[in-house]
């Protein structure tokens, strides 16, 4: 049985999800009334969904591999977070040249970067693929 912190968690992942999703999705009825539309099974209810996005429930299993597959996502990120083997990668460490040598500020960004949580920093990938890696998926 998830924790409370487990369902808090999958409910940010979720909200993120919605957010950077190209369909503008309002709350709880815009999301079950989308996910019925691609879902083979029982439809959920509205508040089903509210229970998903305020970290009172997570779905099935069958619910997060539509979900996954519908707001293009690792179905295990969604569920549970980054994988154990992600967060004991460590950072890559910068590379510096005499050509470009790395401001004060650069510097300081990323040693934000690094002091971010393996979840946080996920999503500022995230963030930043959104902005410049649109054509690569």
């Amino acid at each position: 049985m998830p924790t409370p912190i487990e369902k808090a968690d999958f409910s940010e992942r979720l909200k993120f999800c919605m957010a950077r999703s190209p369909e503008k999705m309002r709350g709880a009825t815009d999301l079950a009334n989308r996910f019925n539309l691609r879902y083979r099974g029982e439809p959920v209810s509205a508040q089903t969904a509210h229970k998903w996005l305020t970290g009172r429930s997570i779905p099935t299993v069958d619910k997060l591999e539509t979900l996954s597959e519908w707001l293009k996502v690792d179905m295990h990120w969604l569920h549970y977070g980054p994988s154990p083997s992600n967060s004991q990668t460590p950072p890559k460490p910068l590379v510096h040249s005499a050509d470009y040598p790395a401001s004060d500020e650069t510097l300081e960004l990323a040693a934000k970067i690094e002091a971010l949580s393996p979840h946080h920093r996920y999503l500022l990938e995230e963030l930043i693929e959104q902005f410049y890696g649109a054509g690569k998926r």
